[in-house]
């Protein structure tokens, strides 16, 4: 009995250092980002489904999104920063629920990062300049790309083209 009981107190241990690392390494500093703020600022800056869905990688419902219907020219932007991230011209309907693009406006406006949660592999995307969560990119778009961007609209805000000088 006194063995059993040492070999339950040796595991115990064990399960503390390895949640204890495990804590570790989810505290590590994120990546510096251009634009930051504290969790309470961005929390005052955004309305609430906006904080959740950039700020703990939140999804909006289907086909809820103000953006989903979006079809004018103009330029998609971050929520949360401002940084362009997506042109109308790469916006298609993909009948996911969500506002769907093939590209971004540029490589480096957005960050691909592997999400394994919820029990799947996917990858993140994720504004460059703030670090806010925009949704994921899957591998089933259409051409020229074969990618889908699925963002979220809380993510994002929408700047319309300038309507041409008479």
């Amino acid at each position: 009995m006194k063995y059993l009981a040492s070999l339950f107190g040796i595991a115990a241990v064990l399960v503390a250092i390895g949640c204890a690392a495990a804590a570790a390494v989810a505290q590590k500093p994120d990546k510096k980002y251009e634009v930051t703020h504290t969790l309470a600022e961005w929390r005052k800056l955004l309305p609430p489904l906006t904080f959740r869905v950039l700020r703990q990688a939140d999804t909006e419902q289907a086909f809820t999104g103000k953006l989903l219907d979006e079809h004018r020219q103009g330029v998609f932007v971050c929520a949360g920063c401002g940084q362009k991230l997506f042109k109308s011209e790469t916006k298609f309907e993909s009948g996911t629920g969500w506002p769907s693009f093939y590209a971004p406006i540029a490589p480096k406006a957005v960050e691909q990062i592997e999400d394994r949660s919820d029990d799947m592999v996917r990858t993140e995307v994720k504004c460059s300049k703030c670090g806010g969560h925009l949704g994921h990119v899957f591998d089933d778009g259409p051409a020229p790309t074969g990618l889908r961007f699925c963002m979220n609209s809380a993510a994002l805000k929408f700047v319309p083209d300038a309507p041409p000088k008479k």
